[in-house]
């Protein structure tokens, strides 16, 4: 990466640290008065190519180094970003975009003099072409699929520079929020050609900060673009100048970082410290208080255990979950309400509704339909399976993450009490998204955060035209109603029927059981006091490009 000489300077040290003082020049005092922001990403990251921003982790990183024609912000509205205007025309199928002139990717050597140039139409075309293409792989091919297409070219024109337009096959409502998903950055053709799958780890965008440093597995380092576009107030954009993220695997020690004001901020909740931070009416403990803040809202995240119905696994141990009854057995067989109140501190809602989590238009608790707990039900349908008292059932096998073995345990505990055996497998985050993008994990956990404020993405779920690993069908959920509703809500124009179609969509999955709806989320950030402009968010995206570090 191409870096003015005065950020290289001071990088060095960021970068390599104090005991390199002296061979960077001795500027202390100039590295003082930088502005970092610094978290901790427990998770890791496997990719920095907007094409690969299935992942929390993944998402923050590239939301600061790229940018797409509209962006969300923190009331769920699409609002410009490169686009400045655009129109939808001949009923909807048509969307024509106007793109800004002073966009420019960050400089980078394959750029003539290394100083990157403008953004025009051409490039938006040659990057959702890219993330259409299957030789590309991406997970998020699947966010193109209401485009106009014909053997594999799809409707994406620029008629001039400044004039990017896309045709749909019909009408889709939710689009323009779905333009605001990461997977739809504009990346240049002639770097992500040159690296090609290594693009992953030498992006290039036109974020408000761009790449300089990854050491994976240590550190990642973006740095302030001089030359970002949005100005607020009459100050250009980014207010800081860098980001460090560091990838301690620990969260005790991440936490024991920010209590000590070596990270400026902190998300989420993890057993390992949950009662020492929050009381268990879900609030700040007092003697934290005076350190930092804690934001919190509903988030749109819906916490579930994941069952691939595969008949391929006719032979495998894991075979009575492609059995209805046993599914629903599951789900009624453990008590959420209890798991929420102790091993979550109330941070969330009992996930007893469905797919579809509460502040989604469809949601209605009186007549959404999901599972309570009734363990006396569940040892029905296990007799109806075919496995009384759970007997002749082989041990099932839960993959899960480390963070979340606490739930499991809860979970393995309770249903053992009506004769399900759970036998608990925690491998590494990096290895579930692997194993569960490729459809190889039988029984998993999981989650879905709403890209777009849209039912539609999480009934995507199971959508079979989604099949992972090229969609986020990671069940392999496969029904014809369910399809034809899916699709009918597509092509729906009126709100009331489309809201229908959804319901019908929720109350067929709750009946067929592919997952186990653990909880709904809340938003959950821990702030350091001389940190603002954060800002909270239903969907948790981390923009950095407001923040002022006091």
């Amino acid at each position: 990466m191409h870096l003015p000489s005065s950020i290289k300077a001071w990088l060095c040290l960021f970068i390599l640290g104090p005991s390199l003082l002296l061979s960077c020049g001795n500027r202390k005092q100039d590295i003082e008065a930088r502005k970092v922001f610094r978290y901790n990403e427990a998770t890791g990251i496997s990719s920095l190519d907007p094409a690969f921003a299935r992942d929390l982790s993944n998402l923050w990183a590239v939301n600061q180094l790229f940018n797409g024609l509209v962006q969300m912000n923190d009331r769920l509205q699409a609002e410009p970003c490169i686009a400045h205007s655009w129109q939808i025309t001949e009923g909807g199928t048509v969307y024509t975009f106007h793109l800004r002139t002073d966009v420019f990717f960050h400089d980078h050597p394959l750029f003539p003099q290394g100083k990157g140039r403008r953004v025009t139409a051409g490039d938006f075309v040659y990057s959702f072409s890219r993330l259409a293409d299957p030789a590309i792989a991406s997970p998020g091919a699947w966010v193109f699929h209401q485009v106009q297409h014909n053997t594999g070219h799809y409707a994406f024109s620029a008629p001039d520079d400044s004039t990017f337009r896309i045709v749909l096959s019909s009408p889709f409502s939710p689009f323009i929020g779905l333009l605001c998903m990461q997977y739809c950055s504009v990346v240049p053709r002639e770097v992500a050609d040159h690296y090609g799958p290594d693009f992953r780890r030498n992006p290039v965008g036109t974020g408000p900060f761009q790449f300089s440093y990854w050491k994976e597995g240590v550190k990642l380092v973006m740095v302030k673009n001089p030359r970002y576009f949005e100005i607020v107030g009459g100050e250009r954009l980014p207010h800081i100048d860098a980001v460090s993220v560091t990838f301690l695997i620990d969260k005790q020690s991440a936490f024991l970082e920010f209590v000590k004001g070596n990270l400026d901020f902190l998300s989420g909740l993890d057993p390992g410290y949950k009662d020492h931070l929050i009381t268990r009416r879900g609030e700040l403990q007092p003697k934290y208080s005076h350190m930092f803040a804690m934001l919190t809202m509903p988030y749109l995240n819906t916490e579930y255990l994941g069952i691939l119905l595969d008949t391929t696994l006719r032979e495998n141990a894991a075979f009575p979950l492609q059995v209805r009854e046993v599914r629903q057995a599951m789900n009624m067989g453990f008590d959420r309400v209890k798991m929420v109140r102790y091993l979550r501190n109330s941070i969330g809602t009992p996930g007893i509704y469905g797919i579809i989590p509460p502040g989604m238009p469809s949601f209605d608790s009186a007549i959404m339909t999901g599972y309570r707990y009734d363990p006396e039900e569940a040892r029905r349908l296990l007799k109806t399976a075919g496995y009384p008292g759970g007997e002749g059932l082989p041990d099932i096998t839960l993959s899960t993450t480390a963070d979340y073995v606490d739930i499991c345990k809860f979970i393995q505990s309770q249903l053992a009490d009506i004769g399900i055996a759970i036998q608990i497998d925690v491998i590494p985050s990096a290895t579930t998204r692997e194993l569960k993008a490729q459809g190889k994990l039988p029984f998993f956990r999981a989650s879905w955060i709403a890209d777009y404020p849209d039912e539609e993405n999480y009934l995507s779920l199971f959508y079979s035209r989604n099949f992972c690993p090229s969609g986020p069908n990671y069940t392999h959920f496969s029904s014809r109603e369910f399809d034809r509703l899916y699709e009918r809500s597509l092509n729906e124009e009126s709100d009331s029927v489309r809201l229908d179609c959804y319901r019908q969509m929720n109350r067929l999955i709750t009946e067929e059981a592919p997952v186990i709806i653990l909880y709904y989320d809340q938003v959950l950030r821990f702030v350091q006091k001389n940190v603002t402009g954060l800002g909270i968010n239903p969907t948790n995206l981390l923009t950095l490009k407001n923040v002022t570090i006091q």
